[in-house]
């Protein structure tokens, strides 16, 4: 049998392997999703009925339209302030819920429409600034739940409360009213949930969730009969409505007064809610593919259809909007949920335990309900997370900070908001200052060139850039207006370009170049923008005679730094090689070493026609490369030599260790290159001592870079008359394979 590929992804997991994590997990989101629904009722002026019927909908219906495999949707905390107003503003809450109605159908609609590609345009800092303050928020919100001071409902998620305090003044009360039965179920519940996964328990098929649970529901049960501090009353539990049956409490469900659907001020509330329950539910997507363990990203189009689908159900049933919700994601991934069916597991245990089981759901103790959203905020603000922010940069930092600050101390929505306007911010301003480079060129001609190179998108918010560098070129310069990295031009920047040809450039004795400006990029049509080139791109004949060799060795430096700092320049290829199809003019000879990481093209910034490169391993003086160097000095004028060796040669480790040549890999024909070397390094033996380890084979290359030096001097008596009437320098370099830099080993040689 055939072993799969090593690189082969693996299969999808069966449902039989998925269940057990997926039941377990589903079932911690149920207890955890019961209060939050409740409390959102609560928050909304709704009836509680209606919370928890949202919270069945997302479990039941949501879940199998969606496309995210970890994603609960219910009734969001977020959504609290837009609903109370909006029931207040529509009179009943029937009218509302044909709100509802609409607004699902707005999202589907949205869905077939594909606007779910908006998710693309979040930035990650504000996704990860809403990870981390929904964090942030579930400490701060549950410590007081965790020491038993329960005055608001346990999902509350705004700064500013109802009841007229705000995140710390209620912590600040905290201390002042803590519950002792309730503290000890609180904290032992976080110890437990801390110590769980550093443990062998970890390997347990119970997530430490759902034990915690259990067992604070069973010591709740267990302190009753000591009474005083230590019992824990209704207002520490969960509250469930009961009924007789599910018939009976599902036929408490207000109904939608369809008639309702006439009514524009219903409509506008339905766009409202799919503005905003849009906006959340892909905000959350997005931060729950985040932290899904399995990488796994979900379907932006997808997800807006279902949410669609679950809000026309919703109002159909007398419920609450719905929407992706992290706090209820969050807890899933965090019990080990895999698949989709973890979310619908959660709406069953719902629908039967508010149906069923009333009664033994409020027995459970807010307290440890708190430590399990607590020790989740812990994982979702995470100091990593806060470290890893930082090291990216302030201007990812700052949105993130902002982001984080801005969502807890108002709300999900109005911290969103204004984290994505910081982000724009941030956004405009990388814009607007990477809107033109202006590069120093020259031309084939020696003539000193301004180029300004266009940024990929250059829009009428640049155009003020632009213009004011521009502006500021001197009398009389050579200006190059370089498009070739943009993909659009809008047409505001295309007419300032044309009012700068027409007017500035000839009142300042300007010349303008156009190269890049292919039609097919630009936003107007109207206006003649195609290439204007005035210039020469390869070394023509004029600019040779013009250069010395000190000159042209300041050009190859210059280039080498451009190569160092990753600002080679954009040659234009394809018009160096027109330019020189009928004779080439270049300015050096460089002989280099065969090795492929030296390329002296590249390291010195170089174009096509600016200098001839012989390449011989070792870089040694061959009859060979001494008639191509007289060839490039004395019939093509070219006024410098480089002879460039390099580190961890090849050439000269087989010299110093010969068993690398022929004897290990039968290499019978390197002895001419070796010998050549030997004598290098025969003359050099004194000072072996002297290095360690690689030192002295780099040691070596750069005296044999020299010995080429003086060869070329010796063995030449047409480049022996040109150094000595000036017209000719030789130099010697070393180029260091690791740090990507030219070390200079003498001043040119001259006669």
């Amino acid at each position: 049998m055939n072993s799969p590929h090593p690189l082969s992804s693996p299969g999808p997991k069966l449902l039989k392997d998925t269940l057990p994590r997926d039941f377990t997990s589903g079932l911690v989101v149920s207890l955890v999703a019961l209060p939050l629904c409740l409390g959102v009722a609560l928050a909304s002026n709704a009836p509680l009925i209606s919370g928890l019927t949202a919270g069945i909908v997302g479990g039941l219906v949501v879940s199998w339209l969606s496309g995210s495999h970890t994603s609960v949707s219910g009734p969001a905390a977020g959504l609290t302030a837009v609903v109370a107003t909006q029931i207040a503003t529509l009179g009943s809450f029937n009218a509302f819920l044909s709100a509802v109605i609409a607004a699902g159908v707005m999202q589907v609609l949205l869905g077939f429409a594909r606007a779910g590609s908006l998710a693309g345009f979040f930035p990650s800092s504000v996704i990860k600034g809403l990870l981390a303050a929904i964090g942030v928020i579930l400490i701060l919100k549950q410590i007081p739940h965790l020491f038993g001071h329960d005055p608001d409902w346990l999902g509350d998620m705004s700064f500013q409360q109802q009841d007229g305090e705000n995140t710390f003044t209620e912590l600040l009360a905290t201390w002042f009213d803590i519950h002792p039965g309730a503290s000890l179920i609180g904290l032992a519940s976080v110890a437990i949930l801390y110590i769980w996964p550093r443990t062998p328990l970890k390997r347990s098929p119970l997530p430490s969730q759902l034990i915690v649970v259990i067992g604070a529901s069973l010591v709740a049960l267990a302190m009753k009969p000591l009474g005083g501090v230590w019992l824990i009353s209704e207002s520490h539990l969960v509250s469930v409505p009961s009924a007789p049956s599910l018939v009976a409490l599902f036929g408490e469900l207000p109904r939608p007064e369809l008639g309702a659907l006439l009514r524009m001020d219903v409509w506008v509330a339905g766009l409202t809610l799919c503005v905003v329950a849009s906006l959340e539910t892909l905000l959350n997507l997005e931060a729950v593919d985040k932290i899904d363990p399995q990488g796994r990203t979900s379907p932006p189009n997808r997800e807006l259809l279902a949410q669609g689908v679950g809000n026309i159900t919703s109002g159909l049933l007398g419920a609450l909007p719905v929407t992706s919700v992290i706090v209820r994601s969050s807890v899933n991934i965090s019990s080990g949920g895999e698949t989709r069916v973890a979310s619908f597991i959660h709406g069953v245990l719902l629908l039967l335990a508010v149906g069923l089981f009333p009664f033994a759901l409020n027995q459970i103790p807010l307290a440890c309900l708190a430590a399990v959203l607590i020790v989740t905020g812990f994982k979702l603000a995470s100091p990593k997370l806060f470290m890893s922010m930082w090291r990216e940069g302030w201007t990812q930092f700052t949105p993130f900070i902002i982001t984080v600050s801005a969502i807890v101390l108002t709300d999900l929505l109005k911290g969103i908001i204004i984290g994505l306007l910081t982000s724009v911010v941030f956004i405009l301003h990388s814009n607007l200052s990477r809107t033109v480079k202006v590069h120093i060129n020259q031309s084939g001609e020696g003539e000193e060139l301004l180029r300004f190179e266009l940024g990929t998108h250059v829009s009428f918010l640049n155009r003020a850039t632009l213009h004011t560098a521009l502006s500021e070129v001197p009398q009389g310069a050579h200006v190059i207006i370089d498009a070739r990295k943009c993909e659009y031009i809008d047409g505001d920047v295309l007419d300032m370009i044309t009012d700068f040809e027409r007017e500035m450039a000839r009142a300042r004795s300007l010349t303008v170049s156009l190269i890049g400006f292919e039609q097919g990029k630009l936003a107007s049509k109207k206006v003649d923008h195609s290439d204007r080139r005035q210039f020469k791109v390869a070394p023509s004949q004029a600019l040779q005679l013009s250069l010395d060799p000190q000159e042209i060795l300041e050009r190859l430096k210059e280039g080498h730094e451009r190569y160092q700092k990753g600002e080679s320049l954009q040659n234009d290829l394809q018009e160096q090689v027109r330019e020189t199809a009928t004779a080439q003019h270049p300015l050096a000879v460089i002989l280099a070493c065969m090795d492929s990481r030296v390329s002296p093209e590249r390291i010195f910034d170089l174009g096509i026609g600016e200098a001839f490169v012989v390449r011989v391993a070792g870089n040694i003086i061959t009859p060979e490369a001494l008639g191509s160097v007289e060839y490039g000095c004395a019939l093509a004028g070219a006024k410098l030599v480089v002879v460039l060796g390099h580190t961890r040669c090849g050439a000269i480790s087989a010299t110093l260790d010969p068993k690398r040549g022929e004897a290990e890999h039968g290499c019978q024909h390197i002895d001419s290159i070796l010998t050549n070397i030997s004598a290098v390094v025969e003359a050099d033996d004194a000072q072996a001592d002297r290095f360690e380890g690689e030192g002295y084979a780099d040691h070596i290359s750069a005296q044999n870079a020299l010995a080429s030096v003086r060869a070329l001097t010796a063995q030449s008596d047409a480049l022996q008359g040109r150094l000595e009437s000036g017209e000719l320098s030789i130099v010697g370099a070393v180029y260091d394979v690791r740090k990507g830099e030219v070390s200079w080993l003498s001043e040119p040689t001259v006669g």
